[in-house]
C-alpha cells in the first residue's frame, strides 16, 4: 500500500519510470434532493473504495489497436476519479472538480477520444475533462456536457471526443468507427418506449395533444403526416397508444418527466427558476378561487381600477386544496418559500411596462399602430399594394371575401393624398388577419368566443408613425360559407359613443393579433419549425462536425420546452386553449397556416421584402432598404441578421473552401435530406428548399436556423409580459359581438363604456391564467446564455473560428450600444411611443427576470 503511494507521487511503478498525465474532470452529481436511495449510496461507496466508481480510458487518434479488427483507436489503461466520496456536493447540485491520473502510453500519441464508464448506481452530469501536459500538445480539452447513467443502461462505455473539428472524410481513421457508432446509437431503431437514460433522437407526429379516453371534447386531430393537417415533426417518446391514432399522455403532475433525450432537459438552475415561477403563479389560479376579488360582478372586472389591483396590492386567494397536492408531489425545499404553511398567498403581478408610465396611453391610436412595428408581434404588417384589399381564399368554398372598405371610409384621412397616390408613395399598410381566421371563424364562434376576422388599414405619416384609417370586422355569412362574408367598417372617432365603438374595434384587432402571435408567429414559426432541425442535427452531424459545433448552442432546451408545451400548454384543454380565442381549434388552425411556411422566407431580408416593407438595395449595408424607416424590429433585426450571417460566413468559409466540399460532405447531405424529407416531410416537395450544393446555400441555411432560434424568438417572446401582461392592451379573446345601434347592448355601452369593454374582452379567470403564463414565458433564467456567448470557452480547438466568434461578440456589443442610443433620439417616435416603453427586445444581452431585452441563443422558454 505504501509502495503504491510512493509510486503515485514519484510516477514510478515496479522500478520502471512512467509518465503520468494529470486531468481535471468537472461534473455534477445527481441532484442531492433526489438522492434518497440508501442502497445506491452504500453501493457507490463500496465501488469507490475499490477504485471502480468512474473509469476513463483515452483513445488514440493516430494509432489503431492491432488486436482489433475494426481499426478503432488504441486504448489506454483505465483511470479512475479520485476522492468521489470525500467531495461534498452542494445542495444546489453545483459543479464539482475531480482529479484523474492517466498512465501515459506513448502509443496513444494524440488523444482523440475518451471512453467513460459509470459504475455508480446514480447518474451524473459530465461537463468537461481537461488533460495537462500531454506530450507534444500540452492541454487537451474534452467538451462533454452529457448525463452519464449507470453502465447497466449501456451496451458500451460512453464516448467523448476532444474539441477538435473534422469533416467526415478528414476524421482520423482510428476515430471513424467511433464517430459512426455514436451517430448510429443516437438515431435509435424506431422501436419501443424511450426511457430517461436513452439518448435517442427520432421523429413522430403531433398525435399526443388529445385524449380519446376523456371523451369527444378532448379529441384533437393528428397534426403531421397528411395533406389535411400538415405539421413539422416532434421528438418521439414511444409511449403506448390510447387508440390507433392517439399516443397516451402523462398525468399532469408527471409532465416534467416527459421523455426527451436527457441532455435536452433543463439544467438544474433553469429547472429551479422555471418551477419557482410556474408554481408561484399558475398553480394558484388553476382552481377558480378568485370569486372574492371583485365586489360587484363575480368573475368580471368592473373597472380598469379593478384590473390595476392585479399589480398594485394583489389579490388574496383563499385556501386551495390543489396546493397541498402540489406540495405532496413536488417535495422540494424551495416550495416553502413559495407557499405559506396555511396555503394562502397574495397574488400580485409585476406592473407591465406598457402601463408603468401612464395607465391610459395604450388606448391611443398612435400606440395601436406603433405596436405593429415595435410590439410583441411586429412580423405581420405589410404594405398595401391594391385597394380595396383582396382575399386569397378559394371563392368556390368561401365566396366573395374581398374587403368592403371603400374610398369614402378613408379618403379624408390621407393627408391630402388620393388612395392611388398613397399606395404609389408607399404610405398605405395593412394588418390583415382575415384569410387566416375566416375558414375557422364559424366553428370558433360556436365556443365561448365571439369574434371577427379583421383587416386594419394604416397610413404612414410624415413623422414616421402609423395612423389607423379603418378597421373591418368580418363574419361568415349566416346562409353558408359560399355566400362570402358580412363586414362592417369602423373609422377613428375621438368623442361620443363612436369613440367607444372605435376602442372596441381595436380590441377585436388585438384579439386576432394575440391569437395569431401565440399560435403562428411564436409557437409555429419558432418553437415547432426548429425542432426537426434539432433532431436531424443530432442524428446526422457528429459532435466532431463543424456545423454541429456551430448550431448546437442554438438548440439548447428547445426539445424540452416543446415537450412541456405539448403536455400542459397546447394540448386539449391546456392553458393555450383556455386563454386564446381559437380555443379547441388553435393547433388545427396553426396546421393550416404551416402550408404557407417557407424556410427561405424566414431570412429577415426575404421576409421584409415579401411583406413589401423593404426593397432590394445593393447600396444598403444589409442589401435592402426599409420603406418604413422608423421600424424598430426591422432596423434592429437587420443589424442582428447581418452580424449572424457574417459570423456564419467566417466560420463556414474556414472549413469549406469550395462548393464541392459541401457536396461531398456525407453528413451534411444526409442531414439536409432528412430535414426536408422527414423533419419537415409535409413540405418535402416544396420548390423553395435549398439544394445544399454550394457554400452559399449552407451559409444562408445556417444563418436562418440561428436567426429563428435566437433573435426571431426573442423578438416575439420576451415582450409578451411587457405588452400583454396588461390584458386590455392585448386581449386574448372576446366574448360578445359589437353592439348594434339602438340595441340594449348599445345603451349599456353608452352608460358604462369601460365596464362594457372589460365584459367583452378576456374574462377575469382567463386573464389571471393568461398573464400567469406569459409572465413565466417572458422571464430569462439565471443560467441563460445569450447570442455571442458560449457556456464553455474551449468549445473548439481551432483558432480562426475562435477569433471569428470573438469578432461576432464585439459586433453585437456595438449593435447593443447603437440600439440604446437610437432609443434616446426623439426623432425616432416608434422606438418609445406614447407609453414610454423603449424598444429593447433585440438588445443582445440581459440579466435574469422580466427585462424585455436579451437574445438567448435558443428557443429555450
Amino acid at each position: 500500500m505504501f509502495q503504491n503511494i510512493i509510486d503515485a507521487i514519484t510516477g514510478c511503478c515496479t522500478g520502471d519510470c512512467k509518465k503520468k498525465i494529470r486531468g481535471t474532470v468537472v461534473l455534477m452529481k445527481k441532484n442531492v434532493l433526489d438522492l434518497t436511495d440508501l442502497n445506491a449510496s452504500i453501493h457507490d461507496r463500496v465501488h469507490e473504495f475499490l477504485g471502480q466508481g468512474v473509469s476513463l480510458q483515452l483513445v488514440s487518434a493516430v494509432n489503431s489497436d492491432p488486436s482489433a479488427n475494426d481499426l478503432k483507436g488504441k486504448l489506454g489503461k483505465p483511470a479512475y476519479l479520485e476522492k468521489w466520496i470525500t467531495t461534498v456536493t452542494p445542495l444546489t447540485a453545483g459543479e464539482t472538480a475531480f482529479q484523474v491520473t492517466f498512465n501515459w502510453d506513448e502509443e496513444i500519441g494524440i488523444p482523440g477520444a475518451l471512453l467513460v464508464k459509470n459504475n455508480h448506481q446514480s447518474e451524473f452530469y459530465l461537463k468537461t475533462v481537461t488533460l495537462e501536459g500531454v506530450p507534444g500538445l500540452g492541454r487537451v480539452h474534452f467538451v462533454c456536457k452529457s448525463w452519464i447513467y449507470p453502465a447497466e443502461h449501456y451496451s458500451k462505455p460512453r464516448i467523448f471526443f476532444t474539441n477538435k473539428t473534422y469533416l467526415p472524410h478528414e476524421t482520423p481513421a482510428p476515430l471513424r468507427k467511433y464517430r459512426e457508432e455514436e451517430l448510429f446509437h443516437l438515431r435509435g431503431n424506431g422501436e419501443g418506449e424511450l426511457k430517461e437514460w436513452d439518448r435517442v433522437y427520432d421523429y413522430d407526429f403531433y398525435n399526443d395533444l388529445g385524449s380519446s379516453k376523456k371523451g369527444s371534447e378532448y379529441f384533437r386531430p393528428v397534426l403531421g403526416g397528411s395533406s389535411e393537417h400538415p405539421y413539422p415533426r416532434r421528438g418521439r417518446t414511444g409511449r403506448k397508444k390510447e387508440d390507433p391514432n392517439t399516443e397516451s399522455r402523462l398525468p399532469l403532475l408527471k409532465s416534467l418527466s416527459i421523455y426527451v433525450p436527457r441532455d435536452e432537459r433543463f439544467g438544474h438552475l433553469k429547472m429551479a427558476d422555471f418551477l419557482a415561477y410556474a408554481l408561484k403563479t399558475v398553480a394558484q389560479v388553476v382552481k377558480n378561487g378568485v370569486d372574492t376579488f371583485v365586489d360587484t360582478t363575480p368573475n368580471e372586472f368592473d373597472s380598469f381600477d379593478d384590473v390595476l389591483k392585479l399589480y398594485e396590492g394583489g389579490i388574496e386567494l383563499p385556501h386551495v386544496p390543489l396546493l397541498d397536492n402540489i406540495r405532496k408531489n413536488f417535495p422540494l425545499e424551495f416550495l416553502e418559500e413559495i407557499f405559506r404553511t396555511d396555503g394562502e398567498r397574495f397574488f400580485e403581478f409585476p406592473k407591465p411596462q406598457v402601463i408603468k408610465d401612464n395607465h391610459s396611453a395604450w388606448r391611443t391610436d398612435e400606440e395601436f399602430g406603433r405596436e405593429m412595428l415595435a410590439g410583441v408581434n411586429p412580423v405581420l404588417i405589410r404594405r398595401l399594394e391594391e385597394f380595396p384589399p383582396k382575399s386569397k381564399l378559394n371563392t368556390e368554398l368561401y365566396g366573395d371575401q374581398n374587403s368592403k372598405i371603400t374610398e369614402e371610409h378613408i379618403q379624408n384621412s390621407l393627408d391630402g393624398l388620393t388612395i392611388d397616390e398613397a399606395i404609389r408613395n408607399n404610405r398605405m399598410f395593412i394588418l390583415d388577419h382575415h384569410d387566416a381566421l375566416m375558414p375557422y371563424l364559424r366553428r370558433i364562434n360556436t365556443t365561448s368566443t365571439k369574434t371577427y376576422a379583421t383587416r386594419t388599414l394604416l397610413f404612414l405619416k410624415d413623422d414616421g408613425t402609423l395612423k389607423p384609417l379603418a378597421i373591418e370586422l368580418s363574419s361568415p355569412h349566416e346562409e353558408g360559407d359560399k355566400y362570402g362574408s358580412k363586414s362592417e367598417v369602423y373609422t377613428p372617432a375621438e368623442t361620443g359613443v363612436e369613440s367607444f365603438i372605435w376602442q372596441l374595434a381595436k380590441a377585436y384587432v388585438g384579439v386576432n393579433d394575440s391569437g395569431y402571435h401565440q399560435l403562428i408567429s411564436h409557437w409555429l414559426h419558432t418553437h415547432a419549425v426548429i425542432e426537426p432541425f434539432v433532431i436531424a442535427t443530432n442524428r446526422h452531424l457528429s459532435v466532431l462536425h463543424p456545423i454541429h459545433k456551430l448550431l448546437e448552442p442554438h438548440f439548447r432546451d428547445t426539445m424540452y420546452i416543446n415537450a412541456l408545451a405539448r403536455q400542459i400548454l397546447i394540448n386539449a384543454g391546456g392553458f393555450l386553449e383556455m386563454t386564446v380565442y381559437p380555443s379547441k381549434y388553435a393547433l388545427e388552425m396553426s396546421s393550416s397556416l404551416y402550408r404557407s411556411w417557407d424556410f427561405t422566407e424566414q431570412a429577415l431580408p426575404e421576409d421584409l421584402k415579401k411583406r413589401g416593407v423593404a426593397v432590394d438595395d445593393p447600396n444598403s449595408p444589409h442589401g435592402v432598404r426599409l420603406l418604413i424607416k422608423d421600424y424598430p424590429y426591422a432596423v434592429d433585426g437587420l443589424e442582428i441578421w447581418s452580424a449572424i450571417k457574417e459570423w456564419v460566413r467566417d466560420y463556414c468559409s474556414f472549413y469549406y473552401k469550395t462548393d464541392e466540399m459541401v457536396q461531398n460532405d456525407t453528413e451534411i447531405q444526409s442531414w439536409w435530406k432528412e430535414v426536408r424529407e422527414v423533419g419537415h416531410g409535409d413540405q418535402k416537395d416544396a420548390p423553395w428548399w435549398p439544394k445544399m450544393r454550394t457554400r452559399e446555400e449552407l451559409i444562408e441555411s445556417c444563418t436562418i436556423i440561428i436567426w429563428v432560434g435566437s433573435a426571431l424568438h426573442a423578438a416575439v417572446n420576451f415582450g409578451q409580459y411587457p405588452y400583454g401582461g396588461y390584458l386590455p392592451n392585448r386581449p386574448s379573446t372576446s366574448r360578445r359581438f359589437m353592439p348594434q345601434k339602438d340595441s340594449p347592448q348599445y345603451e349599456e355601452l353608452k352608460s358604462n363604456p369601460d365596464k362594457f369593454f372589460l365584459e367583452t374582452i378576456t374574462a377575469q379567470l382567463q386573464t389571471l391564467l393568461g398573464i400567469s403564463l406569459i409572465e413565466i414565458l417572458s422571464r430569462h433564467s439565471s443560467d441563460e446564455v445569450y447570442l455571442g456567448q458560449r457556456d464553455i470557452l474551449e468549445w473548439t480547438a481551432d483558432k480562426e473560428p475562435t477569433e471569428a466568434f470573438k469578432k461576432f461578440g464585439r459586433k453585437l456589443a456595438v449593435i447593443e450600444d447603437r440600439i440604446l442610443d437610437m432609443n434616446r433620439e426623439a426623432r425616432y417616435k416608434n422606438r418609445v411611443g406614447p407609453v414610454k416603453v423603449s424598444y429593447t427586445l433585440l438588445v443582445p444581452t440581459s440579466g435574469p427576470g422580466l427585462t424585455a431585452r436579451g437574445i438567448p441563443n435558443s428557443v429555450s422558454i
